[in-house]
This record gives C-alpha cells, sequence and structure tokens, in this order.
C-alpha cells in the first residue's frame, strides 16, 4: 500500500520544528557577540525553548482538544514562521527570548498533534511505522538540520540561519495544507474530568515515567559522550567526530527498525528488547572504560548500537500511548513530549553531578541504573494491565 503524501508533510513539519529547538547550540558565539551578551547567556534561549514546550504541550492538548487539526497545524507554523522572521530582525536579546518562547509554544501545540494525527489515521497493522517516518523528522533534524543551520550562520551569519527556519517552516506549511485530509478530522474530546481519569491511570503514568528516565539516561551519556572518549580511547576530535556521526546514522535506522518491531512484536516487546540492548552497551561501555585505553572500533561498536536503540524505543513508547489513552491520545503524547524534555533537562543535569563527583566511569553505570529503572516501570505497567483486563 503507497504511503499518503500527509505522512511526509507532518514528517518535514516534525524536522522543522525539532531543527528550530536545536539549531541556536551552533551559533551561540555569534549571536552573542552581536548582541552583546555572555555566551552563556545566549545558551539560556536553549533553556527557554525545551522548558517552553515541557510546560505547554500537556496545556495546549487539553486546551486544543477540539480544534481541528488543520487549522491547528496552520496556526501553528503560521506563528512559528512569524516569531524566526522576527527573531531575524531584533536587535534585543530580550525581544528574542520571547520570540523563542512563542516560537516553542507553537511547536509545544503542534508536535505532540503530528504524532496523534499521525496514529490515529494510520492502518492499525502499521502504527509504528506511520509513527517511525514522523518520527524520522526528529532525529533527521539532529543529523542534518542542526548541522545545516550552523553551516549557515557560520556562512551567512546568525540571522540567516532564523531566516532560513522562516523559509522552512512556509514550505512545511505549503505542504500541509496540500496534503492533509480535509474530512478526517479529530472526534470530540471527553470531558476535561474524563479525560484526567484516563491519564492518571498507572499504565500510562508509569509509562510516562519510565520514558522520562529512560530519556534521562541515554541523554546524560550523550551529552558527554566526548569526555568518556576522551578518558577512554586515545580518540582525536576527528574520531569523536565520527562517533556522533555513528550514533545518528544509527538513529534514523533504529527509529525505522522499532518502528516495525512494534508492528510486528508490540509496543512492549519491543521497548524490552531495546531497554536491554542499551544496559548491556552501557555496561560494555563501562567494562571498555577499565581496560583503557580501549580500542575505538570497540568503544564505536557499543555507541552506535546504544545510539540506535535509543531511538529504537521512540515509535513503541508512542504507539502504547496512542492503544492505551484511546480518546486522549493527544493529550497522552503531549505528556510524553514534556516527559521527554523534562529527561533531557534531568540527564544533563545527573551527568554534570555525576562527572564532577565520581568521574566519566559512572556515566555508563548511572545510564545503565535509569534503563533498568524505566524497564521495571513498564514491567509493573503491564502487570497493572494485566490485572485490569483479569477482573
Amino acid at each position: 500500500m503507497r504511503l499518503p503524501f500527509w505522512l511526509f508533510a507532518l514528517l518535514a513539519a516534525a524536522f522543522v520544528l525539532y531543527t528550530d529547538d536545536y539549531v541556536i547550540a551552533g551559533i551561540l558565539p555569534e549571536l552573542a557577540a552581536d548582541l552583546d551578551v555572555s555566551e552563556a547567556q545566549a545558551g539560556q534561549l536553549i533553556t527557554a525553548f525545551s522548558l517552553s514546550v515541557a510546560i505547554a504541550a500537556p496545556v495546549a492538548a487539553v486546551l486544543l482538544a477540539d480544534v481541528p487539526r488543520r487549522t491547528l497545524f496552520t496556526t501553528a507554523l503560521l506563528i512559528f514562521i512569524t516569531a524566526n522572521i522576527c527573531a531575524a530582525n531584533t536587535e534585543s536579546f530580550a525581544v528574542l527570548t520571547v520570540l523563542r518562547v512563542a516560537a516553542a509554544l507553537a511547536a509545544a501545540a503542534m508536535t505532540p498533534a503530528l504524532f496523534a494525527f499521525t496514529a490515529r489515521h494510520a492502518p492499525p497493522q502499521k502504527v509504528g511505522r506511520y509513527i517511525a517516518i514522523v518520527s524520522l523528522g526528529v532525529t533527521g533534524s539532529i543529523a542534518a538540520g542542526v548541522p545545516l543551520g550552523t553551516w549557515i550562520g557560520g556562512s551567512l551569519g546568525w540571522r540567516a540561519t532564523f531566516t532560513t527556519m522562516a523559509i522552512a517552516g512556509t514550505l512545511a506549511l505549503i505542504l500541509v495544507l496540500s496534503t492533509l485530509p480535509r474530512s478526517q478530522e479529530a472526534a470530540p474530546a471527553p470531558r476535561l474530568a474524563h479525560q484526567f481519569r484516563i491519564l492518571r491511570r498507572a499504565q500510562i503514568s508509569l509509562g510516562l515515567l519510565a520514558n522520562c528516565l529512560l530519556m534521562a539516561g541515554s541523554m546524560m551519556m550523550l551529552t558527554y559522550l566526548a569526555p568518556y572518549l576522551f578518558a577512554t580511547t586515545t580518540a582525536d576530535i576527528e574520531e569523536r567526530a565520527l562517533a556522533f556521526g555513528l550514533s545518528g546514522f544509527a538513529g534514523v535506522v533504529g527509529i525505522w527498525l522499532g518502528g516495525i518491531a512494534t508492528d510486528r512484536f508490540g509496543a512492549d516487546r519491543t521497548l524490552q528488547i531495546g531497554i536491554g540492548t542499551i544496559i548491556v552497551a552501557m555496561i560494555a561501555l563501562w567494562v571498555l572504560w577499565l581496560f583503557r585505553p580501549a580500542p575505538l572500533p570497540l568503544v564505536l561498536a557499543a555507541a552506535t548500537v546504544w545510539g540506535g536503540m535509543a531511538f529504537w524505543n521512540s515509535p513503541a513508547i508512542q504507539a502504547r500511548l496512542h492503544h492505551l489513552a484511546g480518546p486522549v491520545s493527544g493529550q497522552a503524547l503531549a505528556l510524553n513530549t514534556s516527559g521527554t524534555y523534562l529527561g533531557v533537562s534531568i540527564g544533563a543535569a545527573t551527568g554534570g553531578t555525576v562527572l564532577a563527583s565520581a568521574g566519566v566511569s559512572a556515566l555508563p553505570l548511572t545510564a545503565a541504573g535509569f534503563a533498568i529503572a524505566a524497564l521495571l516501570l513498564l514491567a509493573l505497567a503491564d502487570k497493572r494491565t494485566q490485572l485490569q483486563f483479569a477482573r
């Protein structure tokens, strides 16, 4: 069966939204110098964007549940485009911060709805694959979008990066309007009290917490992968860049294979495979540290497997929430978006503390601990589901 064109339009939208989140990191020095702030201050633009998405996503999902998806996507992308055009022309860091929050609010309203729409309109036997295709926009933004935005900023100035994001948002809007079906809008959302009753179910809340912990462990290791490589191997800068590149490529492959596995084996089994492999990879990285300087190919192999499995889990997590939450799957996926951003923040903070207090060797073990906790929470959630159906 041929894949619908709207699916690739939503992939493009996800690519644009996530690129806009990460792209600031590559142009911080130029932006800080031009607006006369420190690089540390400029870095808070990333914090402002991420926290805004984390806080606003579940609120927007509830408040905008009855808004037709075409209307929601169009409005969010128009706000996103306007915010980036204004960001490219502002001379004030304070105004730029407000504009980044505005772009983040647009992303918060749209991102969970992208995945909920995709899951709702996918054939039942291909929900995982459809989610994986849209999720490729996320991994693609890291692998291609951010480097491209950084290159544009370095060549033409940081303002050109925001201009490029506005143009990309316009193209995504055109694709969405020209391909998204008009007749397949979401059914009216249940009453607010009923939404909260569904979202409070242990199967859902434990799964959300598991995803947060899983992201914390994965992103902690990714954030501090360079210090680990420096301490464990004789890798130079180019070889460290290769490690990140291989992890990014593995993420693209992993997210697609994870979608196929979700459809074939089910979300729970797919998560067991993915998280279990992450735990093994983290233990392998710790063992390699013990034998430092470790052979670089072995370290790269373990890091690449871990990178692929970190993204392998994404379609399964979202498909699982979609099936459990039913009529409020959009709201559940919005909470999952918040948990993802929160997990990234927790991982970065925890990794810094671990690195300063216990050293590099504790990083993979701590990441494995997060993964084990996530696996136990999912097992508990699965047990609660079985007990519910047994009654």
